[in-house]
């Protein structure tokens, strides 16, 4: 297992949430929308310059900003 920030994999990848690193704000957001540690994510699409990116997580799409998704540490299977 190989740990990476969410916003260093490309289309197609994804792994699972080890931790969240970002201020109480952000963290809570982020939290709230199902970034939470043990959850699966994966990355289905990025934007033509790499920002935002859609993430699949527990079955739904949502876009994230590349600031924010290098907030978010995964375990990838390497």
């Amino acid at each position: 297992m190989a740990m990476k920030r969410l916003s260093e994999l490309g289309a197609g990848e994804g792994g699972r949430i080890v931790r969240v690193e970002a201020d109480a704000a952000v963290q809570r957001r982020l939290l709230d929308m199902g970034l939470v540690r043990g959850e699966a994510v994966q990355v289905n699409r990025l934007a033509p310059l790499g920002d935002p990116m859609e993430l699949v997580v527990k079955g739904y799409h949502l876009s994230l900003r590349r600031g924010e998704s290098a907030c978010i540490h995964i375990e990838t299977e390497a």
